[in-house]
């Protein structure tokens, strides 16, 4: 038996998966989460064999919540759903150890079949989310896109400097570079393109 934390905030997704998982294979959904923070809290609680986590989720994203997970559990086997997966979250998320990425789109019993991979020491990346990767039209950094990100989330140049450990100085440069790339007048305008673009 492999048992299982799902980790989405979409929950009609979220839900179907708790649901047919177990009857695909033999897995325990241990608990569900709806955002990055209760994934972390269900994850350290529970501690189960993979947590399914999306990439993208309100508050505390899907690699903000892995790198969290890792801190205190390093072992902990980690299958990430995705719709996106520029390069730079590849070789984040690579980097933190996730084994393993999933679209979105799949079918359940590919998530199981995933899962049992994972659990049996493998890796996995579906050739969906390795050739949306490999496709990188985002001209950005991924340091430009750290500063974006936080200013999305609303965050002034001071606060993101404070949370990135840079000078402030570096912050707005990075800002700067950012808006004449996105050809863009402020780092607002900046951040909505790049999210357009589905570069954040």
């Amino acid at each position: 038996m492999t048992t299982v934390v799902l980790a989405d905030d979409e929950a009609l997704l979220r839900k179907a998966l708790a649901a047919l998982l177990p009857l695909e294979g033999e897995i325990t959904v241990l608990a569900e989460a709806e955002d990055g923070e209760s994934a972390v809290a269900a994850a350290l609680r529970h501690q189960p064999d993979v947590l399914v986590i999306d990439l993208e989720m309100p508050r505390v994203d899907g690699l903000g919540a892995v790198a969290e997970i890792r801190r205190a559990r390093p072992q902990q086997v980690v299958l990430m759903l995705t719709r996106h997966a520029r390069p730079g979250v590849l070789r984040k998320a690579l980097k933190l150890g996730v084994q393993g990425f999933v679209s979105k789109s799949a079918e359940p019993a590919h998530i199981t079949s995933v899962i049992k991979t994972l659990h049996a020491g493998k890796r996995w990346i579906d050739s969906e989310v390795s050739a949306l990767a490999v496709v990188d039209d985002c001209p950005l950094t991924d340091r430009e896109l750290d500063v974006l990100r936080a200013t999305r989330d609303g965050f002034s140049a001071a606060d993101t400097a404070a949370r990135l450990h840079l000078a402030e100085g570096t912050v707005r440069n990075y800002l700067s570079n950012a808006m004449q790339k996105t050809q863009t007048r402020t780092r607002h305008e900046a951040a909505r393109y790049a999210r357009e673009h589905d570069w954040l």
